[in-house]
Order: structure tokens, then C-alpha cells, then sequence
């Protein structure tokens, strides 16, 4: 029915293929049935599947495709941080961030009280240089976190801060972020994610998430570092863009502090980048590759990429 293999010694992703000609949508529509549970299995146990190979070729085949495997509800993005576009039924664009920048890894909404537990990502159109999702098993990280950080982050926690403008034409408004204009939808949808949320002058919006540092996996018991302080940290920024922030008194557009509001080291944020690095496995893109994530127990990210580059997510 398949064969399976892997592309690199850490067995991330591991890859599946049809064991014959055959690799039509219909095959992978069968195989989405009768090993389900062995792609489960493989998901618990690798914390990412490649479904490489198949005829897949459209947003529209991919995503029946997903409701097909998952037998689930599509995750709702509003109100998440990324800026990215709903293309079709719950499928949405990968995260649209200009493309000389790197993303590092990252667990999908770990700043929130609700996240998806499964990522689907479907590329439609592999990038011509570069533009390899970055791949990071999230039990080794947490295992590589120096003890005395880990203690620090799992005692205080870590508070998200958003600052969201009020421009729908802009990626960071709080229009696009919450997929709507209207502010009682937007109210509502922060009391859903267990988020405070203040409305502050010029009709911008604050939206503010305290979480855990780490999570424990619901079925494997396996503890895994799950926040993105990292990536909130003004620190995160290059020295031109925070120094603009600075220097016209605007406040930045993520920031991250420990639960109590004390700030968190620059040097400790960087020791964590360091082993985020030290975790970092790209998966480099071929056409209708179907990459499904275990979004607790597999981090993922994105290098730098140039020319076209288009790649589908679905979430449940």
C-alpha cells in the first residue's frame, strides 16, 4: 500500500509514498481511510508525516483531502498573530511575512489558550530558491533548555502582548487579525482565546495572552516546551526596526514579559534561540508535498525564499 522512509537522521519528517503507480487523489483518499491509524500512530511517535508523490493539485483537492483524514472541524485562525489570507472552507495562506525574512520554529497559537492540535500544509507551488519550512522536534528542545531557564520560564510564565492598528487595509490591524470589523465580534472572539483585550486611543486595539512555557501532550504524557517568547521579544526585531519603535515612542507590535510583568532577559532569549537553531531541520518543498505536524510535539518555521512560493494551511 505505501512505503515509508525518512530524509535525515532525525527521522523528522517521516515520509510516506504509494508502493506502486498509482498515486492518484482516489489512492490517497483510501489510504486517508484505511491507514489512519497508522498515520496517527506515525504522527505520535515522529511528530510529523510527508505525504509525497501523490496527484494533489489544487486547495480545493486538499482540503477534501483533509476533512477526509482528520474526520474533524477546521480550526479557526482569527485572532491569531500571523499575517495570512482564508483562501477556501478553513484553508488558509502559510504565514505571509515578506520573504527575505527567516521565521524561527515555533508551536502554531502556544500564546493562546486555544491552539490546534494537527497542521496541515499543502505546497501548491514550490519556491524557486530557498523557502524550506524549518521542522524542530519540541521534546528535544525542551530537553536542551539550560534547567535554570526552564525552572525560571515554567514558575512566571510568559505574558503576550499584541498591539493592533485600526486600518483594514493593513496586515497588522486588528481587522485582519480577527477577520472582521466588528468590535463585538472581536470582543467576543478574545473572551473565546482567554484574552484581555483593550481598546485604546486612535481606535487601536491591545490583546494581551498569559501561558504556560511548556505544555504536556494529552496522549503521550511527553512534556514539550510551547511558547514563542522568543519571537514576541522586541530582541526578536533588527536594531533599525526596534530602534524606530524607540525612537518614535510607538509601542511594538509584539512584546513578551514573564507572567508577573518583569522583563525577560535578552540573554536568555537568546540561549533559546540558540537551541532553536541547534533543533532546526528544513524540509525542503516539492509540488503537492502534503507535510502534517503534530502541532504540540513538532515546532516549524521558514527560511528566506525568492520567486514563487505558495503553500496552503489547514489547521484542526
Amino acid at each position: 500500500m505505501i512505503k515509508t522512509y525518512f530524509l535525515n537522521s532525525q527521522k523528522l519528517p517521516l515520509v510516506a509514498e504509494s508502493d506502486n503507480q498509482d498515486k492518484s487523489l482516489k489512492k490517497l483518499s483510501d489510504l486517508a481511510m484505511t491507514q489512519r491509524d497508522f498515520f496517527r500512530a506515525a504522527l505520535l511517535r515522529h511528530g510529523a508525516v510527508l505525504l509525497r508523490g501523490f496527484d494533489v493539485r489544487t486547495i480545493d483537492e486538499f482540503e477534501r483531502f483533509v476533512r477526509l483524514f482528520s474526520g474533524a472541524d477546521f480550526f479557526n485562525y482569527a485572532g491569531g498573530v500571523s499575517p495570512r489570507r482564508a483562501l477556501s472552507g478553513g484553508v488558509y495562506t502559510s504565514t505571509e511575512y515578506p520573504p527575505h525574512l527567516a521565521l524561527a520554529l515555533h508551536n502554531e497559537l502556544s500564546y493562546s489558550d486555544v491552539s490546534p492540535r494537527h497542521l496541515y500544509f499543502f505546497c501548491h507551488t514550490a519556491p524557486e530558491t530557498g523557502g524550506a519550512t524549518t521542522l524542530g522536534d519540541s521534546r528535544q528542545i525542551l530537553r536542551n533548555i539550560n534547567p535554570k531557564t526552564l525552572g525560571l520560564f515554567k514558575y512566571k510564565r510568559v505574558r503576550y502582548d499584541r498591539n493592533l492598528i485600526d486600518d483594514a487595509n493593513s496586515d497588522y490591524s486588528w481587522q485582519a487579525a480577527f477577520e472582521t470589523d466588528d468590535k463585538a465580534a472581536v470582543e467576543n472572539q478574545c473572551r473565546v482565546i482567554s484574552a484581555e483585550f483593550d481598546w485604546k486611543a486612535h481606535g487601536n486595539l491591545r490583546v494581551s495572552q498569559t501561558r504556560p512555557a511548556t505544555a504536556t501532550h494529552p496522549e503521550t504524557g511527553e512534556e514539550v516546551w510551547f511558547n514563542q517568547a522568543d519571537g514576541f521579544h522586541p530582541s526578536n526585531l533588527d536594531a533599525e526596526t526596534r530602534g524606530w519603535f524607540v525612537e518614535n515612542g510607538e509601542d511594538f507590535r509584539l512584546d513578551a514579559h514573564f507572567g508577573d510583568g518583569s522583563p525577560i532577559a535578552a540573554s536568555m532569549l537568546e540561549e533559546i534561540r540558540q537551541v532553536l537553531q541547534k533543533e532546526t531541520i528544513p524540509h525542503q518543498w516539492q509540488a503537492s508535498d502534503i507535510l502534517i505536524l503534530d502541532n504540540m510535539l513538532t515546532a516549524h518555521g521558514r527560511m528566506p525564499f525568492s520567486g514563487a512560493r505558495r503553500i496552503a494551511l489547514a489547521m484542526t
